[in-house]
This record gives C-alpha cells, structure tokens and sequence, in this order.
C-alpha cells in the first residue's frame, strides 16, 4: 500500500494516527527518522504500528515511513513576547506509505 493508493480511503489526524473512512486505525511510534534532504524540511519518519482499531483497510499495518517532505519546520525568527502561548500551523507535503508484513501461503496436501 501506498499513499497515492490510499488518498480516497485515508483520513490524517494529528498524533501519529491515521483513520481511513471505513473507520479502522492505526497508531504508530517512532522508531527512526532521518533528516529530509531539504534544510526547511521536517524529517522522514519510520514508525512502527502500536494499535489499530477496526477491521478495514489499516488493520494489517505494521509500518508506515513519512517520506519526501517539503516544508513543516518551525519559522526561523522564532517567537516574540507578542505571540507568547499562540499556536502555528506551518504546511508541509509527505509521502506516507504504509506495509504490512507479507503471509506465507500455506499449502495443504
């Protein structure tokens, strides 16, 4: 599975959670990351599924990579007295893709 594959099923919340519109979900932690080959990016991601919920299409994750981000970082001025305990939101674009572990087939004779 793909990010591409999945735009019309897939739902982003914040967290490291995803929920596709047939309701299951997946929750990864971070395992690794990387920084993006641009400076004003956020890094690329490995995270590893923790829970999922529901029977759908995010069920059979067990890994999901953020790749190819543009964007996301912190502005560089920083704060000011005059944005003290205000929140930001900075846009950034990724690539997620997610795996799941292959099965073997079982062959009965």
């Amino acid at each position: 599975m793909n990010f591409y594959s999945l735009k019309r099923y897939r739902v982003y919340t914040l967290g490291p959670t995803w929920e596709a519109k047939d309701g299951s979900k997946v929750v990864g932690k971070l395992k690794s990351q990387v920084n993006a080959p641009q400076a004003d990016a956020i890094p690329w991601l490995l995270l590893q599924a923790q829970s999922h919920e529901g029977n759908g299409i995010f069920r059979q994750v067990n890994w999901i990579q953020r790749i190819n981000t543009v964007g996301g970082k912190a502005p560089a001025q920083g704060c000011d007295k005059s944005s003290k305990n205000q929140e930001i939101r900075v846009k950034y674009t990724a690539d997620y893709l997610f795996y799941k572990y292959k099965t073997a087939a079982t062959t009965i004779r």
